[in-house]
């Protein structure tokens, strides 16, 4: 007998056949609403779930007294209580590696826009306010040989310092929990602590996961040890800033330019004083949106997810403990 798999996420014709071979499959389209009540009504049954941008906490969860098995469409896992998923003994797996390169493409495209000012000056040309040749006041900066510094060299940190190494001639700078000689000798990197990195690099870029230890680790004392020509790109998660801090700092030109494609809060609040700065470049959590990586991620995650039903330990566990407690 198959499976129940609640499904909140569509998915293309081909990951929907294949997940059907291996199970029964109710798909919540939105899970706002109305579709919220759907999905409370499926989770008594449900032994599988897949999808994305939904926090399963634990009164949620408390419904589907049958669930072996979560897969997330996704490389962040700070919307589930994997303490919660161990006792119960349920398998949570995520989608890391086939993201890495397209995350890091933004993370770069970040980079370039905020530089060389480029959503400004499109604008001023959509808007026919270019009149004129362009003058120092609307002069960007260089990206070429400018030091890179990195914090967290993952998979990501790494794509990112490839881009600016290899293409750039960027001297690279990272800081992680500890060093890293495969990725010095890569790219002649060199690791710093936080507070040295952030005084030394002229382009700040943020690619570590949310987790309790980097909530707020960049707030107003890192941002005050930065110089007024760095610029700050975050591609890892809002809260790993204290977004009241960064608006202060571009305020006070303590920074030239933050690149943004992540925040606090999800959507940016319409009000937010950076959606009114100039050296502010920011984009709607785009980080994997593309239609190849997400077909990709999709299919990692019904893989991971079939895998975990029938037994078979996922490629992209996340909690070794909640599969151990089942198994």
């Amino acid at each position: 007998m198959k499976k129940q798999v609640v499904l909140y996420k569509q998915l293309s014709a081909p990951l929907m056949a294949r997940l059907k071979e291996h199970a029964e499959v109710t798909l919540i389209v939105d899970v706002k609403g109305a579709g919220l009540t759907q999905l409370k009504a499926a989770l008594p049954q449900a032994q599988g779930l897949l999808g994305a941008s939904l926090k399963l906490d634990a009164a949620l969860l408390d419904l589907a007294p049958k669930l072996e098995a979560v897969s997330s469409v996704s490389v962040g896992v700070d919307n589930y209580d994997i303490d919660y998923l161990d006792r119960r003994g349920i398998a949570l797996s995520n989608t890391p590696d086939v993201l890495t390169q397209t995350t890091a493409d933004t993370g770069f495209a970040l980079i370039m826009a905020t530089a060389r000012r480029v959503v400004e000056l499109a604008n001023l040309v959509r808007n026919g306010q270019w009149t004129q040749n362009l003058g120092p006041a609307h002069f960007g900066t260089d990206v070429h040989g400018k030091t890179l510094g990195i914090i967290g060299m993952g998979r990501i940190g790494e794509a990112v310092a490839q881009r600016g190494h290899f293409g750039f001639g960027m001297p690279i700078l990272y800081h992680s929990h500890s060093p890293k000689p495969a990725v010095e000798a890569r790219f002649d990197a060199g690791y710093r602590s936080l507070e040295a990195l952030l005084q030394e690099a002229d382009f700040i870029c943020l690619t570590v996961p949310l987790t309790a230890e980097t909530e707020g680790l960049i707030g107003a004392e890192q941002f005050a040890l930065m110089r007024p020509e760095s610029i700050f790109i975050n591609i890892a998660r809002g809260k790993v800033v204290d977004e009241q801090a960064l608006i202060a700092a571009l305020q006070n030109g303590q920074i030239r330019a933050a690149g943004l494609d992540v925040f606090e809060r999800e959507p940016v609040a319409p009000d937010s004083p950076l959606l009114k700065m100039n050296n502010v470049v920011a984009t709607p959590h785009m980080g994997s949106a593309t239609h190849e990586t997400r077909e990709a991620m999709a299919s990692c995650a019904v893989d991971n997810l079939i895998s975990a039903l029938a037994g078979q330990k996922p490629a992209n566990l996340v909690n070794p403990k909640g599969w151990e407690a089942r198994h």
